[in-house]
Protein backbone atom coordinates (compact mmCIF):
# COMPACT_ATOMS: atom_id res chain seq x y z
CA UNK A 1 0.00 0.00 0.00
CA UNK A 2 1.26 3.45 -0.93
CA UNK A 3 -0.02 6.58 0.79
CA UNK A 4 0.88 10.05 -0.42
CA UNK A 5 -0.79 13.46 -0.57
CA UNK A 6 -4.20 12.13 0.39
CA UNK A 7 -4.19 9.30 -2.16
CA UNK A 8 -3.95 5.67 -1.05
CA UNK A 9 -2.97 3.15 -3.73
CA UNK A 10 -3.61 -0.47 -2.84
CA UNK A 11 -1.80 -2.87 -5.18
CA UNK A 12 -2.62 -6.57 -5.11
CA UNK A 13 0.86 -8.02 -5.41
CA UNK A 14 0.84 -11.66 -6.51
CA UNK A 15 1.57 -11.20 -10.21
CA UNK A 16 2.69 -14.81 -10.59
CA UNK A 17 -0.84 -15.85 -9.57
CA UNK A 18 -2.64 -13.06 -11.44
CA UNK A 19 -3.15 -11.41 -8.04
CA UNK A 20 -5.55 -14.11 -6.89
CA UNK A 21 -6.65 -13.54 -3.30
CA UNK A 22 -5.61 -16.07 -0.65
CA UNK A 23 -7.62 -16.88 2.45
CA UNK A 24 -5.51 -14.58 4.62
CA UNK A 25 -5.84 -11.65 2.24
CA UNK A 26 -9.58 -11.11 2.77
CA UNK A 27 -9.02 -9.87 6.30
CA UNK A 28 -6.03 -7.81 5.23
CA UNK A 29 -8.12 -6.10 2.54
CA UNK A 30 -10.87 -5.38 5.05
CA UNK A 31 -8.31 -3.84 7.42
CA UNK A 32 -7.03 -1.51 4.69
CA UNK A 33 -10.54 -0.44 3.68
CA UNK A 34 -11.51 0.28 7.27
CA UNK A 35 -8.29 2.22 7.85
CA UNK A 36 -8.89 4.40 4.79
CA UNK A 37 -12.46 5.01 5.93
CA UNK A 38 -11.25 6.22 9.34
CA UNK A 39 -8.20 8.24 8.33
CA UNK A 40 -9.13 11.90 7.81
CA UNK A 41 -6.04 12.52 5.68
CA UNK A 42 -6.93 9.79 3.17
CA UNK A 43 -9.02 11.39 0.44
CA UNK A 44 -9.10 8.80 -2.36
CA UNK A 45 -8.45 5.06 -2.67
CA UNK A 46 -7.10 3.53 -5.88
CA UNK A 47 -7.15 -0.28 -6.16
CA UNK A 48 -5.02 -2.00 -8.80
CA UNK A 49 -2.99 -5.13 -9.48
CA UNK A 50 0.69 -5.81 -10.06
CA UNK A 51 1.91 -7.15 -13.38
CA UNK A 52 -0.49 -7.93 -16.20
CA UNK A 53 -3.61 -8.71 -14.16
CA UNK A 54 -5.98 -6.83 -11.90
CA UNK A 55 -7.27 -9.80 -9.89
CA UNK A 56 -8.21 -13.33 -10.94
CA UNK A 57 -10.51 -13.72 -7.92
CA UNK A 58 -10.01 -16.13 -5.05
CA UNK A 59 -7.00 -18.44 -5.07
CA UNK A 60 -8.79 -21.80 -4.93
CA UNK A 61 -5.51 -23.62 -4.19
CA UNK A 62 -4.66 -21.37 -1.24
CA UNK A 63 -8.19 -20.45 -0.23
CA UNK A 64 -7.75 -21.19 3.48
CA UNK A 65 -11.17 -22.82 3.44
CA UNK A 66 -12.03 -24.77 6.64
CA UNK A 67 -13.29 -28.34 6.43
CA UNK A 68 -16.55 -28.01 8.38
CA UNK A 69 -19.60 -26.27 6.91
CA UNK A 70 -20.01 -24.03 9.95
CA UNK A 71 -16.45 -22.73 9.75
CA UNK A 72 -16.77 -22.36 5.99
CA UNK A 73 -19.80 -20.15 6.50
CA UNK A 74 -17.87 -17.96 8.93
CA UNK A 75 -15.00 -17.77 6.43
CA UNK A 76 -17.37 -16.66 3.67
CA UNK A 77 -18.95 -14.12 6.00
CA UNK A 78 -15.44 -12.73 6.43
CA UNK A 79 -15.19 -12.41 2.65
CA UNK A 80 -18.47 -10.52 2.73
CA UNK A 81 -17.20 -8.22 5.47
CA UNK A 82 -14.27 -7.31 3.24
CA UNK A 83 -16.64 -6.40 0.40
CA UNK A 84 -18.83 -4.40 2.79
CA UNK A 85 -15.80 -2.50 4.12
CA UNK A 86 -14.93 -1.39 0.59
CA UNK A 87 -18.47 -0.19 -0.04
CA UNK A 88 -18.45 1.54 3.34
CA UNK A 89 -15.56 3.87 2.55
CA UNK A 90 -17.11 7.38 2.58
CA UNK A 91 -14.61 8.67 0.02
CA UNK A 92 -14.15 8.17 -3.72
CA UNK A 93 -12.68 4.80 -4.69
CA UNK A 94 -11.26 3.96 -8.11
CA UNK A 95 -10.48 0.57 -9.63
CA UNK A 96 -7.54 0.81 -12.02
CA UNK A 97 -8.00 -2.37 -14.04
CA UNK A 98 -4.82 -3.19 -15.90
CA UNK A 99 -5.68 -6.75 -16.94
CA UNK A 100 -7.93 -9.68 -16.09
CA UNK A 101 -10.65 -9.03 -13.49
CA UNK A 102 -12.47 -12.29 -12.82
CA UNK A 103 -14.82 -13.59 -10.16
CA UNK A 104 -14.28 -11.76 -6.89
CA UNK A 105 -11.71 -9.68 -8.77
CA UNK A 106 -14.42 -8.30 -11.02
CA UNK A 107 -16.66 -7.65 -8.03
CA UNK A 108 -13.78 -5.94 -6.24
CA UNK A 109 -13.67 -3.52 -9.17
CA UNK A 110 -17.45 -3.12 -9.17
CA UNK A 111 -17.31 -2.30 -5.47
CA UNK A 112 -15.35 0.83 -6.30
CA UNK A 113 -17.11 4.06 -7.28
CA UNK A 114 -15.34 4.40 -10.61
CA UNK A 115 -13.68 1.83 -12.88
CA UNK A 116 -11.00 2.81 -15.39
CA UNK A 117 -9.67 -0.01 -17.54
CA UNK A 118 -6.87 -0.67 -19.96
CA UNK A 119 -8.00 -1.75 -23.42
CA UNK A 120 -6.19 -5.01 -22.63
CA UNK A 121 -8.43 -5.74 -19.63
CA UNK A 122 -10.83 -8.67 -19.61
CA UNK A 123 -13.78 -9.32 -17.32
CA UNK A 124 -15.66 -12.43 -16.23
CA UNK A 125 -18.08 -13.57 -13.53
CA UNK A 126 -16.28 -16.89 -13.69
CA UNK A 127 -17.91 -18.51 -10.64
CA UNK A 128 -20.18 -21.15 -12.21
CA UNK A 129 -17.28 -22.52 -14.25
CA UNK A 130 -15.63 -23.26 -10.91
CA UNK A 131 -18.76 -24.84 -9.44
CA UNK A 132 -19.40 -21.75 -7.32
CA UNK A 133 -22.04 -19.06 -7.00
CA UNK A 134 -21.40 -15.35 -7.22
CA UNK A 135 -19.86 -13.63 -4.16
CA UNK A 136 -17.92 -10.58 -2.92
CA UNK A 137 -21.08 -8.52 -3.26
CA UNK A 138 -21.59 -9.34 -6.93
CA UNK A 139 -25.19 -10.47 -6.51
CA UNK A 140 -26.03 -6.97 -5.20
CA UNK A 141 -23.66 -4.91 -7.32
CA UNK A 142 -24.03 -6.42 -10.77
CA UNK A 143 -27.82 -5.97 -11.24
CA UNK A 144 -27.58 -2.38 -10.03
CA UNK A 145 -24.77 -1.59 -12.45
CA UNK A 146 -26.02 -3.31 -15.61
CA UNK A 147 -29.61 -4.48 -14.94
CA UNK A 148 -30.95 -7.86 -13.91
CA UNK A 149 -31.11 -9.58 -17.30
CA UNK A 150 -27.58 -8.66 -18.31
CA UNK A 151 -26.37 -9.57 -14.83
CA UNK A 152 -27.89 -13.03 -15.18
CA UNK A 153 -26.30 -13.44 -18.61
CA UNK A 154 -22.82 -12.67 -17.27
CA UNK A 155 -23.28 -14.79 -14.15
CA UNK A 156 -24.96 -17.78 -15.83
CA UNK A 157 -22.65 -18.02 -18.85
CA UNK A 158 -19.43 -16.89 -17.15
CA UNK A 159 -18.10 -15.62 -20.46
CA UNK A 160 -15.03 -13.44 -20.75
CA UNK A 161 -15.82 -10.00 -22.15
CA UNK A 162 -13.53 -7.32 -23.49
CA UNK A 163 -12.90 -3.93 -21.95
CA UNK A 164 -14.87 -2.34 -24.81
CA UNK A 165 -17.89 -4.55 -24.10
CA UNK A 166 -17.56 -3.89 -20.37
CA UNK A 167 -17.68 -0.16 -21.08
CA UNK A 168 -20.66 -0.59 -23.42
CA UNK A 169 -22.79 -2.33 -20.78
CA UNK A 170 -21.72 -0.04 -17.94
CA UNK A 171 -19.22 -2.10 -15.93
CA UNK A 172 -16.43 0.30 -16.83
CA UNK A 173 -16.52 4.09 -16.81
CA UNK A 174 -13.61 4.62 -19.16
CA UNK A 175 -11.32 2.49 -21.34
CA UNK A 176 -7.91 3.83 -22.33
CA UNK A 177 -4.86 2.42 -24.13
CA UNK A 178 -2.72 0.32 -21.80
CA UNK A 179 0.17 2.75 -21.87
CA UNK A 180 -2.14 5.61 -20.87
CA UNK A 181 -3.86 3.90 -17.91
CA UNK A 182 -1.69 5.40 -15.18
CA UNK A 183 -1.95 8.86 -16.68
CA UNK A 184 -5.73 8.61 -17.05
CA UNK A 185 -6.25 7.55 -13.44
CA UNK A 186 -3.83 10.22 -12.20
CA UNK A 187 -5.85 12.85 -14.08
CA UNK A 188 -9.09 11.56 -12.55
CA UNK A 189 -7.54 11.60 -9.08
CA UNK A 190 -6.38 15.17 -9.64
CA UNK A 191 -9.92 16.22 -10.51
CA UNK A 192 -11.37 14.54 -7.44
CA UNK A 193 -8.71 16.02 -5.16
CA UNK A 194 -9.87 19.49 -6.20
CA UNK A 195 -13.44 18.79 -5.06
CA UNK A 196 -14.78 19.52 -1.58
CA UNK A 197 -14.23 16.31 0.44
CA UNK A 198 -17.34 16.57 2.63
CA UNK A 199 -19.57 17.37 -0.34
CA UNK A 200 -18.10 14.41 -2.25
CA UNK A 201 -18.70 12.11 0.70
CA UNK A 202 -22.29 13.28 1.10
CA UNK A 203 -22.92 12.89 -2.63
CA UNK A 204 -21.53 9.35 -2.57
CA UNK A 205 -23.75 8.44 0.37
CA UNK A 206 -26.87 9.85 -1.28
CA UNK A 207 -26.25 8.01 -4.54
CA UNK A 208 -25.47 4.75 -2.74
CA UNK A 209 -28.88 4.92 -1.06
CA UNK A 210 -30.71 5.58 -4.33
CA UNK A 211 -32.04 2.04 -4.86
CA UNK A 212 -33.25 1.52 -1.32
CA UNK A 213 -34.76 4.94 -0.55
CA UNK A 214 -38.16 6.30 -1.51
CA UNK A 215 -38.23 9.67 -3.24
CA UNK A 216 -39.41 11.25 0.00
CA UNK A 217 -36.53 9.61 1.85
CA UNK A 218 -34.09 10.84 -0.78
CA UNK A 219 -35.09 14.50 -0.71
CA UNK A 220 -35.08 14.47 3.10
CA UNK A 221 -31.57 12.99 3.08
CA UNK A 222 -30.53 15.63 0.54
CA UNK A 223 -31.81 18.37 2.84
CA UNK A 224 -29.89 16.99 5.83
CA UNK A 225 -26.71 16.62 3.75
CA UNK A 226 -26.99 20.15 2.41
CA UNK A 227 -27.35 21.58 5.91
CA UNK A 228 -24.15 19.76 6.85
CA UNK A 229 -22.38 21.13 3.76
CA UNK A 230 -23.54 24.68 4.47
CA UNK A 231 -21.87 24.51 7.86
CA UNK A 232 -18.43 23.82 6.38
CA UNK A 233 -15.71 26.31 5.59
CA UNK A 234 -15.52 24.79 2.09
CA UNK A 235 -18.81 26.48 1.11
CA UNK A 236 -17.47 29.83 2.30
CA UNK A 237 -14.28 29.20 0.32
CA UNK A 238 -16.35 28.36 -2.78
CA UNK A 239 -18.19 31.69 -2.51
CA UNK A 240 -14.94 33.62 -2.04
CA UNK A 241 -13.34 31.85 -4.99
CA UNK A 242 -16.35 32.61 -7.17
CA UNK A 243 -16.30 36.33 -6.35
CA UNK A 244 -12.51 36.48 -6.74
CA UNK A 245 -12.65 34.55 -10.03
CA UNK A 246 -10.23 31.81 -8.98
CA UNK A 247 -10.34 28.09 -8.30
CA UNK A 248 -11.38 27.17 -4.75
CA UNK A 249 -8.99 25.46 -2.37
CA UNK A 250 -11.04 23.03 -0.30
CA UNK A 251 -9.84 21.63 3.02
CA UNK A 252 -12.64 19.31 4.08
CA UNK A 253 -13.44 21.39 7.16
Amino acid sequence: MDRRDGVVTLTLNRPEKMNAITGDMWGALRDVFEEVARNHDDRILVVTGAGDAFCAGADLVDAGMPRSSGLRLEHMRGVGRSAAALRGIPKPTIAKVNGVAAGAGLNLALGCDLVVASDAARFSEIFVKRGLSIDYGGSWLLPRVIGIHKAKELAFLAEVISAADAERIGIVNRVVPADELDRAVDALVEQLMKAAPIALSQTKHLLDQAFSATFADAVEAEAVAQVLNLGTSDVQEAVRAFTEKRDPEFTGE
